[in-house]
């Protein structure tokens, strides 16, 4: 029996079973740490937990038995500091196995913990420290992070900063760390369910980022993510890429995996580069993977059969949607089915192709058990099949684990988007007869051309199946007798040329892929695509851009 059964019920006969009779059973006091880290020190102390590979070939593999007295250690050092339950601290520790033994220790004393990426600026510090009033911070020696932490000002709140190394006015985690006892005493006063664990600020496409309330119930919500969506395998190995200063992190990093009892693999690298990564997951015998999109199509245009995929089982994937030109390249490539996934920050997996479905290539699959998703109208009524509407998800007086609590300190941002029992994810979907959803945009990536209502995703995908095209995104830009004209911006493939020709040829493809009106009048070639911090394609700086011309 896997530790996450203790919680839910492990078997369900196909996705109507699924759906109607999974259930968490949440305890009346539940911590991560405690409850499923020292529980699985304690039963299968041998289990391989982690195993951590950097890109020059280093290798370190961790028990959870390792694991347990390293985050007993860690959290003395952070009591030695004063930290306490409440406290909040910051951590900038990119995929370097510090990171998982940390955020443990952390939640076994209670304190907030804020994930953060490496790329952050000395402004991007300020505005979070002062914004969630963080007490310490912890990063990585490697890079620019501890310069720009010096560089920040006016941050009254902080009182320790604690790096992986020697430098001069920082504490040196890793010492500090190691010379701790590795005896816990486990506070008297500990969390309740309901409490801030985890702050994360979103990656802040429009305006400043957001704070998104997570509590300690939240690991328990991705049990369906990590086992009825991404199909861990206990006695496998589970790749996410993602830095661990994103949710997507502890998406497919932590949480759902440990309660899986699969080992985490971590390739520790600097920079994304498609055929190192794909020898990693080869090399170490990765069983499930998870990716965003704009990987798997830098995969696909690698040779494939050089690599062994013997070992590899499932792969997920999630962050933007799949274009089925992607889905069916890496199937002929590899065999597997790619299985889509949709949710947010504020949520964990809320629609996607589980373990029970046959995927629909461009579809990011049906609603999860955990939420009650729906697809609304502009006057709020449930949309029929084929209508397009903003997904939302239904909340009553229960608030399901794995759902964000708002905003951090913004009632009035929190109201904006959850109100009469109803959360708005701004994600705009149709569903089609067999109950499938299909991503159409955000609400304001959707084009309104001459009367119709154009979804971006439906020409990023018809331009996906040329070989041209590389990665392109899809905008609206103003038009004096049309409101809107489509616009692609494309970055092309090795050996192609940007020419007048080659844009005629794109633009008349997409004329027979989809309709003749869908088309994208203007055309820009460029060498790469604006992308938020966290890997996103940010089409509101295109938007931006064409709207100052």
């Amino acid at each position: 029996m896997r530790i996450f059964e203790k919680y839910v019920k492990a078997d369900f006969r196909s996705y109507e079973d699924f759906k109607q009779n999974f259930k968490i059973n949440v305890p009346e006091h539940f911590n991560f740490a405690y409850d499923v880290l020292d529980e699985l020190a304690v039963q299968k102390p041998d289990k391989k937990a982690l195993v951590w590979v950097s890109e020059n070939g280093d290798q370190k593999i961790f028990t959870f038995a390792d694991l347990k007295v390293l985050s007993d250690k860690a959290a003395n050092y952070f009591r030695s500091l004063g930290i306490k339950k409440g406290d909040k601290v910051m951590l900038i520790l990119k995929r370097h196995y510090e990171f998982w033994y940390t955020i443990m220790a952390l939640h076994k004393i209670g304190a907030v913990i804020i994930p953060a990426t490496h790329l952050l600026t000395k402004k991007d510090i300020e505005y979070r420290v002062c914004a969630a009033g963080i007490r310490m911070i912890v990063c990585t020696n490697e890079g620019s992070v501890a310069e720009q932490v010096d560089l920040a000002e006016n941050m009254p709140t902080l009182k320790f900063k604690a790096m992986l190394g020697d430098k001069d006015g920082w504490l040196n985690f890793k010492r500090g760390t190691e010379q701790a006892s590795d005896v816990f005493e486990k506070p008297d006063e500990l969390p309740e369910n309901d409490d801030i664990m985890l702050l994360y600020f979103t990656s802040g496409t429009t305006g400043l980022p957001k704070m998104v309330i997570l509590s300690y119930t939240y690991p328990l919500g991705h049990i369906p993510t990590a086992v009825f969506w991404q199909n861990v395998d206990p006695d496998g190995m589970h790749l996410t890429i993602s830095d661990t200063g994103w949710a997507k992190s502890v998406w497919g990093k932590l949480y759902g995996q440990w309660l899986g009892e699969t080992a985490v693999f971590v390739y520790d690298h600097e920079k994304f580069i498609p055929h190192k990564m794909l020898q990693a997951i080869c090399d170490n015998r990765v069983t499930t993977f998870c990716a965003p999109p704009t990987m798997y199509r830098y995969f696909i245009k690698e040779d494939l059969s050089k690599y062994d995929f013997s070992a590899l089982k499932y792969a997920t994937i999630a962050g933007e949607p799949l274009n089925p030109e992607v889905f069916f390249q890496f199937k002929n490539a590899t065999g597997l089915k790619m299985m889509e996934g949709f949710g947010q920050t504020e949520t964990t997996i809320s629609v996607a192709n589980f373990i029970y479905m046959e995927p629909k290539p461009g579809s990011m699959g049906k609603p999860s058990p955990l939420f009650d998703v729906d697809i609304i109208d502009d006057e709020g009524r449930p949309c029929e099949w084929g209508k397009t509407g903003e997904v939302v998800i239904h909340t009553g007086s229960d608030i399901p684990p794995g759902m964000f609590l708002g905003y951090y300190q913004d009632e009035a941002l929190t109201g904006s988007v959850w109100h009469d029992g109803l959360y708005h994810t701004g994600d705009v979907a149709w569903k089609d007869e067999d109950g499938y959803y299909w991503y159409v945009g955000r609400t304001d990536d959707v084009i309104k051309s001459s009367g119709y209502r154009i979804g971006p995703f439906e020409v990023e995908s018809a331009l996906m199946e040329h070989p041209a095209v590389l990665e392109t995104a899809i905008t609206g830009v103003p038009h004096p007798d049309r409101g809107q004209v489509v616009k692609a911006t494309i970055v092309l493939a090795k050996g192609y040329e940007p020419t007048e020709a080659l844009k005629r040829q794109l633009q008349e493809h997409v004329k027979k892929v989809t309709a003749p009106y869908k088309y994208p009048r203007e055309i820009e070639f460029v060498t790469e695509l604006p992308k938020t911090i966290s890997g996103k394609i940010r089409r509101v700086e295109l938007r931006e851009k064409d709207e100052k011309k």
